[in-house]
């Protein structure tokens, strides 16, 4: 029986780089022995993303397209894509060429090895910047020591997941989803493959500062209650300094008699510990607001229009 593979693509402001995206995976899936299709998903893309897809769609019949009634996020984009395909194995990849088209054989050989999952570790880039390449590794490291699963460095949406991981992926329903964390916990026989990562074809990294750092706390609260004993460590020990320093305050007047404090060191004390209320309300509330969002149960992503069969 001929295997089904399906390629799922998130796609947001991709134009300049979808001809040469499908072209590229033409010319690696025609020379393996599996019947395939493309499947990308447009995430309320402002440029001519769409209209690009459904130009290519009209003679290309390995090809479909998902309009999102909005931009939903990569995340919900994704799921929306693997939520939809039928195959055998479904494929992730991202559309800037950054997830090298080459690697697929080598992630389904490892699939027909008989591993469930086979996902991708992207290899260090020596043309990022400093500053990428150190928030990074802080990432990571603070994700790690914060959360019950364990992430490995330069792991992607670049992966491979036989139709029994996909069945139970499709189960998640959650808000605000982490899928690399998602996947992590699914546990299933894994294998990971090292690459080096392609330069972007056209375009720019839509990953801010800002939108990393909110991708980097939605990691860690979606998969840890560790913030909130934080929250609970740093109580205490702002009690124990207070304690101290009123211990020695009693002592001082004792020795050397009663010292009026100044403004200055009343005011700092009045911040410092308003700030840590403010710190534990923000992580007690970010949970709270996590619970509001999700008992709304509303869905991840909404389909416009699709010509996905």
């Amino acid at each position: 029986m001929n295997k089904k593979i399906a390629i799922v693509i998130p796609s947001y402001n991709e134009e300049g780089n979808i001809k040469v995206l499908v072209e590229s995976l033409h010319n690696v899936l025609g020379n393996l022995p599996y019947s395939y299709e493309l499947l990308f998903v447009d995430d309320g893309s402002s440029d001519q993303s769409l209209i690009v897809l459904k130009e290519l769609a009209l003679t290309d019949k390995k090809l479909f397209f998902v309009e999102l009634s909005r931009n939903f996020g990569h995340q919900n984009a994704l799921k929306a894509g693997v939520d939809i395909v039928l195959a055998d194995a479904v494929i992730t990849m991202d559309g800037d060429m950054q997830h090298p088209p080459e690697l697929l054989p080598k992630i389904i050989q490892k699939w027909e090895e008989g591993y469930d999952i086979v996902y991708t570790r992207r290899e260090e880039d020596e043309k990022l910047s400093h500053f990428k390449k150190k928030t990074s590794k802080k990432f990571y490291n603070v994700i790690n020591h914060l959360s019950e699963i364990k992430f490995e460095p330069g792991t992607a949406d670049f992966r491979l997941m036989d139709q029994r991981v996909v069945e139970a992926f499709r189960n998640f329903n959650e808000n605000e989803l982490f899928i690399r964390g998602l996947i992590s916990w699914l546990g299933f026989k894994q294998f990971a493959i090292d690459y080096c990562p392609a330069d972007r074809f056209s375009g720019s990294s839509k990953y801010t500062f800002k939108k990393m750092l909110s991708f980097a706390i939605q990691g860690i609260t979606s998969f840890s209650i560790r913030p909130l004993y934080a929250a609970i460590y740093l109580g205490i020990g702002s009690s124990f300094f207070a304690f101290l320093f009123y211990a020695w305050y009693v002592l001082h007047s004792f020795y050397y008699g009663h010292v009026i404090s100044g403004w200055a060191s009343v005011i700092s004390t009045v911040v410092f510990f308003g700030g840590l209320n403010l710190i534990v309300l923000g992580i007690i509330g970010m949970y709270i607001g996590k619970l509001f969002i999700q008992s709304k149960n509303r869905p991840n992503y909404l389909i416009r229009n699709t010509n996905y069969k």
